[in-house]
C-alpha cells in the first residue's frame, strides 16, 4: 500500500526544513533522488555555519582570544556530539577527516605501517566503493601484502561462508561496507565483526551509506574502525569521520605530518600529540565540523524509527513500481536493503535516460558509481540510480516512475 507524506506532519515538517528542495529545475518542479552521491542540508545546518563565519571565525587550539576560544569550544563541541551519534567511549577515538575516502585512506596507510608486513593479506568484498578498494591496493603494492576479495551473488547478498575461509593467520585487517552504495545490501556486519574477531583480525566499517539513515552503535557492533561522510548526512562537504579503538590508535603512526598532531619538534626528533590530534595535521575544516554538528543535533531531535519505517516504505514503492516497467532490470534485491535502487532499461543508455530525467527535473545518479567490480560481475558498463532520504515523497517516486514510461515509449 502507497504511503504519503502528506499523512504525516513530522515528516512534512522536515522536508520545509531543506529550502533546495522547494524550486523548479527546467520548469519542473525539483525531484532530488541523488542522496547517496550526497545529500541536502537543513536550514537549521546552514544557519549555524553562517554564524560562525559572521560572528566567531578563529582558528582552533592555537590561540586564547575570544574567536579562537569560541570556535576551539564548537569545534570540540561537534566531536562530542560525534561521540555520542556512534556511542564511542571516548572523544579521543573521533578523527575528524575530509570524509570516508580520507578515513579509510588514513587507515590503511597507518594500520599498513604499523602491523602489515610482507606476505600479509587484507580482505576486502566485491561490492566496495573505490574508496575502500583503492587505498588497500596501495598499501599492499608498498608492504607487500595480498589482497583477497568476498564475493557476493546475482542478488546483492555477500557470501559469508567465504569469509570463514579466506581469514588465515596472515590475515590482519578485513574491510567492509556497511550498505552498499549501489546494491543498496545492508551488510550483517555484526555477524562479520564475530567471524573475524574469532581469529583476532580487526574489521573497518564504511560507513557512508549507512550513517545518515540508521543508529549505529559502535560499541555494540564492536568495530575496530568505522569511517562515514558529512555531506551525506545532511551536513557540509569536506568534513568526514573516523572512528577507531584507542588500542589501535595509539599504535598507529600519524598520516600527515604538520602542525596540531605535534607534541614536540626538533631537527634531531619529533614527537607526537596524543589522539585524536595526532592523526589531525594543520588547521582543520573546523566550520566544517561545526556544520557536522548541526547536522548531527538536527537528527538527533528527530523520530529515528519512524524515519527508519518511512525510507523502507519509499524502498519498497519504489521498487515495487519500477518492476512494473518492462525491460527494465534491478540490480541487487538483497531482503536487506538501504533506500538504493539501480537499474538499467533495456535499449537506452544510462546516460541518456540520466540527462533526460534532468529535463524533467528529476535528479538520480548515472555511471559506474564508483563501483567497476560490481559493474564487471554484472556485465554492464553503467548504471542509472536512485537514491532515497527522509524528505523524499511518494509522490516523487510516483513522478519517476510516470516519468520512465515516457522515456521508454520515445525509445
Amino acid at each position: 500500500m502507497s504511503i504519503s507524506i502528506h499523512m504525516n506532519p513530522d515528516l512534512f515538517k522536515i522536508r520545509k526544513d531543506f529550502p533546495i528542495l522547494d524550486q523548479k529545475v527546467n520548469g519542473k518542479p525539483f525531484i532530488y533522488l541523488d542522496n547517496a552521491a550526497t545529500s541536502q542540508r537543513p536550514q537549521q545546518v546552514i544557519d549555524r555555519m553562517n554564524e560562525f563565519s559572521h560572528r566567531f571565525n578563529g582558528n582552533i587550539h592555537r590561540a586564547t582570544h575570544f574567536m579562537a576560544n569560541k570556535t576551539t569550544e564548537a569545534f570540540e563541541e561537534s566531536r562530542e556530539m560525534v561521540r555520542n551519534y556512534l556511542n564511542a567511549v571516548e572523544p579521543a577515538e573521533i578523527i575528524f577527516t575530509h570524509g570516508t575516502t580520507e578515513s579509510i585512506n588514513l587507515v590503511a596507510f597507518s594500520f599498513g605501517e604499523a602491523f602489515i608486513s610482507k606476505g600479509d593479506e587484507v580482505i576486502v568484498t566485491e561490492m566496495e566503493h573505490h574508496a575502500n578498494i583503492v587505498p588497500w591496493q596501495m598499501m599492499c603494492e608498498r608492504r607487500g601484502a595480498g589482497l583477497k576479495i568476498v564475493p557476493f551473488g546475482d542478488n546483492g547478498v555477500l557470501d559469508l561462508d567465504q569469509i570463514d575461509k579466506l581469514i588465515t593467520d596472515k590475515t590482519r585487517i578485513l574491510a567492509v561496507t556497511h550498505v552498499s552504495n549501489t546494491l543498496g545490501t545492508v551488510n550483517p556486519i555484526t555477524e562479520i565483526i564475530a567471524k573475524a574477531h574469532l581469529k583476532n583480525v580487526p574489521v573497518l566499517i564504511d560507513g557512508a551509506q549507512a550513517a545518515p539513515h540508521f543508529s549505529i552503535d559502535v560499541q555494540a557492533l564492536d568495530c575496530d574502525f568505522y569511517a562515514f561522510s558529512g555531506h551525506k548526512m545532511y551536513g557540509p562537504t569536506g568534513i568526514g569521520v573516523l572512528y577507531g579503538k584507542r588500542k589501535w590508535l595509539d599504535l598507529m603512526p600519524p598520516f600527515l605530518g604538520g602542525g596540531e598532531m605535534i607534541d614536540r619538534v626538533t631537527f634531531s626528533k619529533t614527537t607526537y600529540n596524543e589522539i585524536p590530534y595526532k592523526f589531525e595535521a594543520g588547521t582543520p575544516d573546523y566550520l566544517g565540523a561545526i556544520g557536522l554538528g548541526a547536522a548531527i543535533d538536527y537528527l538527533n531531535r528527530q523520530d529515528k524509527p519512524m524515519i527508519e519505517r518511512y525510507e523502507r516504505e519509499l524502498l519498497l514503492e519504489s521498487t515495487l513500481k519500477l518492476k512494473q516497467i518492462d525491460g527494465l532490470k534491478i540490480y541487487g534485491e538483497a531482503p536487506e536493503k538501504a533506500g538504493v535502487v539501480s537499474f538499467n532499461i533495456d535499449g537506452i543508455h544510462p546516460f541518456d535516460l540520466g540527462t533526460l530525467l534532468d529535463q524533467m527535473g528529476i535528479a538520480v545518479r548515472t555511471g559506474r558509481l564508483c563501483a567497476d567490480p560490481v559493474m564487471d560481475h554484472f556485465g554492464v558498463e553503467n548504471m542509472v540510480r536512485a537514491s532515497f532520504a527522509f524528505y523524499n515523497t511518494v509522490e516523487e517516486i510516483e513522478a519517476l516512475y510516470i516519468a520512465l514510461i515516457r522515456l521508454k515509449a520515445m525509445f
